[in-house]
This record gives C-alpha cells, sequence and structure tokens, in this order.
C-alpha cells in the first residue's frame, strides 16, 4: 500500500513539471572589464550575476544591455559596490551583448531562458 502511494506520488510529480524549463543560453565569466558574445534570447530570460573579490569593500560591479545589431545602449542593468549574487528578469527577447565593468572582482553571469 505504501508502495503504491509513493509510486502514485512520484508519477504525479514527474507529469506534473512545468512544460518550460530553465535553459542556459550563455555563461561569462571574468575580472576587469569586456564585452561580451552575442547571445539570443526569447521573453521572458533572466541574468543571474555573481560577484565576488578579495576586498570586502572595494569591488565594483556595472553591466550595461546593449542590443547587438544596432549597438545601441538599451540600459544599465546592474549597479553594485558590494560582492553578492542575485537574478534579474527580463520581459523583452532579442539579440543582446553585455557590456561589463568591474572593479577588483571576479564576476560570473549567466543568461537563462
Amino acid at each position: 500500500m505504501i508502495g503504491r502511494l509513493f509510486l502514485s506520488i512520484l508519477l504525479l510529480a514527474l507529469t506534473s513539471q512545468p512544460a518550460t524549463a530553465k535553459t542556459r543560453v550563455a555563461e561569462f565569466t571574468g575580472t576587469g572589464n569586456a564585452t561580451t558574445a552575442i547571445f539570443r534570447v526569447e521573453s521572458p530570460w533572466i541574468l543571474d550575476w555573481r560577484l565576488d573579490g578579495d576586498f570586502d569593500q572595494l569591488v565594483a560591479l556595472d553591466i550595461t544591455l546593449i542590443e547587438a545589431r544596432t549597438g545601441r545602449h538599451v540600459g544599465r542593468v546592474l549597479h553594485t559596490k558590494r560582492k553578492g549574487n542575485g537574478l534579474k528578469k527580463f520581459e523583452e527577447g532579442g539579440t543582446y551583448q553585455l557590456r561589463i565593468s568591474s572593479t577588483l572582482a571576479r564576476w560570473r553571469v549567466k543568461i537563462i531562458q
């Protein structure tokens, strides 16, 4: 009886997964300044960022979103002077690049569809 209940719960969990799974479109890591490779996303998408460094108060990270085909500055999407991580959701898809500027820091950015 318990085995059947467990099997039923397992099957329900497996079949009730959302139809849209998260997919990593791109991942960029580095130190200092960089302009990333071009990536293409559909709406909605997520920017997953992490900032680390050897100093607590001297790190900084700025990320600007650039429309890749025209080079148009879409906007600054992140500015922080503290180590940490976070997520930012975007409602508009397109073909983009990120312009990343950092000070005394190691950064990682994932683009998730």
